[in-house]
């Protein structure tokens, strides 16, 4: 990893998401995404700062991700390689500054790649570490979308209000990101958006939308939205218009409604209110 520089950061949350096993439907890495992107219309003075890059051939396999050849308005070939970067975000209306990890699945040496993030975050002094993943799910795309957040120890789940992780199976980076923020004793979790399986063509507005509420949600702070709420909208009603022209996925999507409004209607309670009011409320302040 190629360090350019240590920014100085007040209280540091890492936010992590990667392309590839870990990210149906483009959710989770749209969301860091938008968090890269997401000030720039709201403050000149929020600028990502790159941070670090690795070395893409310690990593990946370039037969599985290619590099990917551009060429400019001034027809000059450029190549760009499948890597990972990191930026830090200096945000004055927060109370805490944000680190970004972006990129796309290591191919190889998952654990040095793990542990050099984890230097890495040790060196910048970063308090929280949360991966953003999204996966395929037999969920409704007309209800919202759900994210789950879990814990890799019973400890670290109670403590940060989240459930414990029980997942068993093929695990991707993340996984092995929050193995290793275990072992070292620093404070992770993990944020997972449910996408739903018949409407998974990336982009998936209405999931990073989801991943970012979650996470405003969590550190309780408002994350600028710009046109992120209106793209879900027409997401939305773009799949709409696709199951109405078909009777079967039309009534398959019915099924999918009425069992998740079932499963739902218990945990509607004057907790969920407040969050949502909250959010407003943070939001209203913010503007």
């Amino acid at each position: 990893m190629e360090i350019h520089q240590i920014p100085l950061l007040r209280n540091p949350v890492m936010i992590m998401a990667f392309s590839g096993w870990n990210d149906a439907a483009e959710a989770a890495s749209g969301a860091v995404e938008h968090l890269l992107s997401g000030w720039r219309d709201k403050s000149d003075d929020v600028v990502p700062e790159l941070i670090a890059d690795v070395e893409s051939e310690d990593f990946y396999d370039f037969q599985v991700n290619r590099p990917v050849v551009s060429i400019d308005e001034s027809e000059i070939r450029s190549l760009t390689w499948p890597t990972t970067q990191v930026f830090g975000l200096s945000i004055p209306s927060m109370p805490r500054d944000l680190v970004i990890v972006t990129g796309v699945e290591p191919s190889m040496r998952w654990k040095s790649f793990t542990s050099d993030l984890l230097d890495l975050a040790d060196d910048l002094e970063v308090s929280l570490i949360i991966t953003l993943g999204s996966l395929l799910a037999d969920t409704p795309h007309t209800r919202p979308i759900s994210v789950t957040g879990t814990g890799a120890h019973p400890s670290i789940a109670t403590r940060l209000g989240v459930s414990v992780s029980k997942y068993e199976g093929p695990t991707g980076i993340l996984g092995i990101i929050q193995d290793g923020c275990m072992r070292r004793g620093i404070d992770a979790i993990s944020l997972w958006a449910a996408v739903p399986h018949y409407a998974s063509n990336a982009p998936s507005p209405k999931a990073t939308l989801a991943l970012i509420n979650t996470l405003e949600e969590f550190l309780e702070v408002s994350i600028p939205l710009a046109d992120l709420p209106e793209s879900a909208d027409s997401w939305e009603q773009e799949v709409n218009d696709l199951a109405a022209e078909d009777t079967e996925v039309a009534e398959y999507v019915k099924a999918l409604e009425e069992s998740k409004d079932a499963a739902e209607l218990p945990d509607v309670s004057g907790d969920s209110i407040a969050k949502e009011f909250e959010r407003y409320l943070r939001r209203q302040k913010e503007d």
